[in-house]
């Protein structure tokens, strides 16, 4: 390329759902169960018991719905999928039941945290279970001298009766 930047840093993340549907996976080894975690338009997010190997062909199912897939990435039991066909996310999450189905890239807090707050929170944090940890050291010490000298304060007040 001349004089230019690459492709991606130009066009913005497509917006993913969010939702949990259970779905069929197949690949070369056979069938397995597999749970769709988010998806958008070319791609979805899976879940899976099985290892999937980034550049095989995938094929899953949800009730009616089949969708045929390239596996993108693979990370322990998760792996991203990007569909051959464009994928109905609207039908899918109509059909996700119990679960909300809401937007999860592009989302912004309501008010951003700076780096300041956070840092107070962390030591706010800290300092309360260093003061946890005092307070019962504290009690356990009190409680042990106590023990120790109720015996020898207990013959000096019979002695002076």
């Amino acid at each position: 390329m001349s004089g230019g930047t690459s492709r991606s840093a130009h066009k913005p993340r497509e917006l993913r759902r969010r939702v949990v549907a259970a779905a069929r996976l197949r690949q070369a080894s056979g069938w397995s169960d597999a749970s769709i975690l988010n998806i958008s338009s070319r791609g979805l997010q899976i879940h899976t018991g099985r290892h999937l190997e980034p550049g095989s062909r995938v094929e899953l199912r949800r009730g009616e719905l089949v969708i045929n897939a390239q596996v993108i990435w693979s990370k322990g039991a998760r792996a991203g999928l990007k569909a051959d066909e464009r994928i109905p996310v609207e039908e899918i999450a109509a059909n996700e039941v119990g679960t909300s189905v809401r937007p999860i890239a592009g989302e912004r807090r309501r008010q951003p945290r700076s780096q300041e707050q956070e840092r107070l929170r962390g030591r706010a944090i800290e300092f309360a279970g260093v003061a946890g940890i005092a307070l019962v050291l504290a009690a356990g010490t009190f409680l042990m001298v106590g023990q120790a000298l109720a015996r020898p304060l207990a013959a000096v007040a019979r002695v002076l009766g």
